[in-house]
């Protein structure tokens, strides 16, 4: 059974709390026939058009709501549910209020012919203009949405999440059969498909997307909160000890990070299977939301992707995920698309961007080849070195090639002890130097790889310690890191944006430059 626009709503939002934006339909030309089915619609569905907007609480939160009614003409866009549709999303953008759109359609609505088709552009133009004001716009589609609104309103949420089961494609699988005299393929515009496949972040019944929502709100739209003490313990959240870190220190027992660790040492310990990665510091985490793929058609499972406030610190979140990683399963261009969609949705949304980098290295293939592998490092690290919000890297593990540099050039750079950076992993150094694997050790302390190596260079910023060896602490260590991470973002954040642009620009044009050189000149 179908939700009704006005059941969608009731779930949605706070109970009570919906207030209608909708003014009479505006008059379109219309036939005689196609004015009786107007009216006919009205009397099925219960609503004078096919969409319900306006503004409610969702836990709280003012949010303004465009919900699409199935029952009406299947849900068909025209010329006056588009007006009100792009009313909606104005009144949102001079509201400052998050947009949460529910759309279920058929797609255009055939009677109105080429005028109701190119609506789509407009309303598409007014979502555009609603993020790029930095407006949250989140989108839960409901069974069926097909043809013209799922290819503009219903796919461009900041996170879109589906109903369960729902029939969700550009093509009407009706349609399909008439023009090409055979079935569309079974099993392909599913929600469940889109989501395995990296198009949409998820599928979720109704009142979960409510509870997803309300935390993606929470972390998009409130602010920082004050960082909680950092005491030394390691009894709860609040615990854990300092790091060694040049700007600032977080209170806690005096440290020492082991010089004379060997460089090869920190490759192994990093390559500890239970070695803690990405997932134990989102356990440490609040309001976490998980994203899915690039919204594109792809999807990386080497990568993990999320909303989430850590210590009070709301930010994105991606990085490497070592649970996911295998000599068989490296990450690829797609991990790298999703990378650029999180820092694009930092950015766009003004939150602060974590990247986690922990990986064995990029996939060596034909396909990664094909599909664009080099030019997406280049983009990535393109894109960061400009990018307009706050940035924090964090070395976590293993630093292998490109794949870690996409993620490297941050406005701070943290890394844990056994962390380590390389153009290559050791072996493959050594295969090129000594054209074996034999001399791997040799080469690691050769190039400089190990985190202390890294800060004295300057491309570190601060070493969060493991002792000796995180996998032996794992709990503790993830604290230290999260609150390591935290303290970094909310300096940040404090700073203005036009002096982390040049912090960073300088940062990167004297990378390997003398402490004594003549200050570099040129750049962006």
């Amino acid at each position: 059974m179908k939700i009704s626009a006005r059941d969608l709503l009731g779930e949605l939002l706070d109970p009570g709390s919906f207030e209608s934006w909708d003014r009479p339909p505006v008059a379109v030309a219309t036939s005689a026939a196609y004015r009786a089915e107007l009216d006919t619609a009205e009397l099925v569905a219960g609503t004078d058009e096919s969409v319900l907007t306006g503004v409610g609480l969702l836990r709280g939160r003012r949010v303004a709501v465009i919900a699409c009614e199935f029952a009406f003409l299947a849900g068909s866009v025209g010329v006056a549910a588009a007006e009100r549709i792009v009313s909606a999303v104005q009144r949102a953008t001079e509201s400052g209020l998050p947009l949460l759109a529910s759309p279920t359609s058929g797609g255009t609505r055939m009677q109105e012919g080429t005028v109701a088709f190119v609506q789509m552009v407009k309303i598409a133009g007014a979502i555009a203009v609603h993020r790029s004001a930095g407006f949250p716009y989140l989108v839960y589609l409901r069974d069926p949405t097909m043809g013209g609104v799922f290819a503009s309103w219903g796919s461009l949420g900041h996170m879109t999440f589906a109903e369960p089961g729902a029939l969700i494609g550009f093509l009407g699988p009706r349609v399909y059969k008439a023009l090409y005299g055979r079935s569309f393929p079974e099993g392909v515009q599913t929600a469940e498909n889109l989501y395995h496949n990296g198009v949409i972040d998820g599928v979720v019944p109704v009142s979960v997307f409510r509870r997803i929502a309300h935390r993606a709100l929470n972390v998009l739209c409130d602010g920082p909160q004050p960082l909680p003490e950092f005491d030394g313990s390691t009894r709860d959240f609040d615990s854990g000890v300092g790091i060694l870190q040049s700007g600032h220190e977080l209170r806690g027992p005096a440290l020492q990070v082991g010089d004379n660790v060997p460089a090869w040492q920190s490759v192994l310990i990093s390559r500890r299977g239970d070695r803690p990665g990405i997932r134990e510091l989102l356990r440490h985490a609040t309001d976490r939301v998980p994203l899915s793929g690039t919204g594109q058609g792809e999807a990386d499972r080497t990568v993990v992707h999320a909303l989430v406030r850590l210590r009070g610190q709301p930010c994105v979140l991606f990085g490497h995920d070592r649970a996911g990683q295998s000599p068989e399963q490296t990450m690829g261009p797609a991990a790298l698309r999703e990378a650029r969609r999180a820092m694009h949705l930092a950015a766009e949304l003004h939150v602060p961007l974590v990247l986690v980098i922990d990986t064995i290295g990029a996939s060596l293939s034909r396909e990664a080849e094909e599909r664009g592998l080099a030019p997406e490092i280049a983009r990535c690290i393109a894109d960061l070195v400009t990018l307009d919000t706050p940035t924090v890297s964090v070395l976590l593990g293993q630093g292998s090639g490109g794949g870690a540099l996409a993620l490297l050039p941050a406005d701070r750079v943290l890394a844990a002890a056994n962390g380590w950076l390389a153009p290559l992993p050791p072996e493959g150094a050594s295969a090129i130097v000594y054209r074996d694997t034999l001399h791997a050790s040799k080469m690691a302390a050769a190039q400089g790889i190990r985190a202390t190596e890294l800060k004295a260079n300057g491309i570190v910023d601060g070493i969060v310690p493991e002792y000796p060896d995180a996998a032996d602490e794992p709990v503790d260590f993830a604290l230290r890191m999260v609150a390591a991470i935290a303290a970094e973002v909310a300096e940040l954040t404090a700073a203005p944006l036009d002096e982390l642009r040049s912090v960073r620009h300088n940062r990167y044009r004297r990378l390997g430059l003398p402490p004594e050189s003549p200050r570099p000149t040129g750049g962006p």
